[in-house]
Order: C-alpha cells, then structure tokens, then sequence
C-alpha cells in the first residue's frame, strides 16, 4: 500500500470499529475523571497537611492511569497486528492478555531507549564537541526507529525475544525503507499536531467540552496511528 492509502484507511478505522473506540473512548474520560479527582484530593490535602492522605491520593491515581495505559497499549498492539494481516474488523477485548502485552511493550520501550543512553555514556569518555552531539543524534534516531519496528514485531508475535532482536528490527527499517518511514512518521505527526491544536481551541473556550473532546481525539488517534503503523508494516510481512 501506499502512504496515502494508508492514511486514508486509518482516518476511517476508528469509526469502522465504532463499539470498541467508544468503549475506550468512554474509559479515556472515566480515567481522566479519575486522576483528576486525584490531583485534586492531593491538593487539598496537602493544604490541610495531611501526608498520607496526599499519598494515597496520588498513588490511587497513579495506578489507576498505569493499568488502563497498560491495557490500552496491548489493545493498540492487536490493532497493528489486525493492520499487519490487512483486517478490517476490530480487536476483541481480552483485558489480561491485553495488560500483559502492554508491559511487554513497556519493557521493550525502556530496553530500547536505555542502549543508545549507556552507549553515549561510554562514548562520552572518549569523544567531545560537535562529534559526540552527531553520533548521540544519529543513535537516538536509529534506535527510535528500531523501537517503533520492534513494536511490530511483538505485535506480530506477543514475543518479547522477537521484539528484542534489535537486529532484525534495524533490518526492518530498511526494508520499510527509511524515507517512507520517516515521511510516514511526519504525515501521522502533522495530523494528530492539527487534531490536538483543534481540540486545544475548543479547551480553551470551554474547558470542560475541550477536555472531553481531547480526551476522544486522543483515543481516535490511538486507534488511528495503531492502524496505520500495522499497515506500513504489513508490506514487510
């Protein structure tokens, strides 16, 4: 498929997929209700200098938003996969395996970031000036991209030793192709930039419709990049 094709087909995958973008859509909002409220709390309470409160506060918040990101990472993760095989319908919830594979992401994420950052650490002892800030570039791009291929790759599989041949997943940029993926990258970039600045428009006439509205448009974007990201890859495999 080409570049244009593919976007065109994951501006609509959301509304394909109606039922499940408007179940996630609802949670995106319960869940920012929910920090909400407890940034909230912990405000109050350390106002009125209660430390454990404010502890639990924050904390309830906290885990609340890392479980619902969790699973919504693995549903995203099934909906590459669907646009890898070239799939129209949508993903079923499967809430353990989904969390699960959103943890499994994380770690591949952190791996990933973690290698270019012990990599210049070392390098640092050795170079200086201008050479070290361009290899430094050079890594961090490399391995970005690498990271968005290994996101594929455990959509693919759910294997986080697949996600983590960090070979193969640099081999996979440049079957993609570098310049695809990077104008690809960019085409995603520009649309969800305008969406968000819409939204931001909207938040700031009104707050509660704008946050309601952000909270949907992050969801659709979700779903969307997810889609698009499954697709780009399905010419690989």
């Amino acid at each position: 498929m080409d570049l244009g094709e593919i976007i065109k087909d994951s501006l609509s995958y959301p509304f394909n997929n109606i039922k499940s973008f408007v179940i996630f859509a609802i949670v995106g909002i319960l869940v920012g209700v929910v920090v909400g409220s407890s940034l909230v709390g912990m405000v109050m309470s350390i106002n009125g200098g209660r430390v454990v409160e404010t502890l639990a506060s924050g904390f309830i918040g906290f885990i609340v938003a890392l479980v619902v990101g969790f699973i919504i990472s693995g549903y995203v993760l099934d909906i590459i996969k669907f646009g890898i095989e070239r799939r129209n319908d949508g993903p079923s919830f499967d809430i353990l395996r989904q969390f699960i594979n959103g943890v499994k992401l994380m770690v591949v994420s952190l791996i990933y970031y973690i290698i270019p950052l012990i990599i210049v650490a070392i390098l640092g002892l050795f170079l200086r000036d201008w050479i070290m800030y361009i290899i430094t570039l050079i890594l961090f791009i490399v391995f970005a991209l690498a990271q968005f291929m290994a996101q594929c790759r455990l959509a693919k599989t759910e294997d986080l030793a697949d996600a983590l041949a960090i070979g193969e997943a640099i081999g996979d940029i440049s079957r993609v192709g570098i310049l695809r993926l990077l104008l690809f990258i960019i085409m995603v970039f520009v649309i969800a930039f305008v969406l968000v600045f819409i939204s931001a428009l909207i938040m700031g006439w009104n707050s509660t419709v704008g946050g309601i509205i952000l909270g949907i448009v992050g969801i659709y974007l979700t779903f969307f990049a997810g889609r698009a990201t499954g697709l780009l890859y399905s010419d690989v495999y």
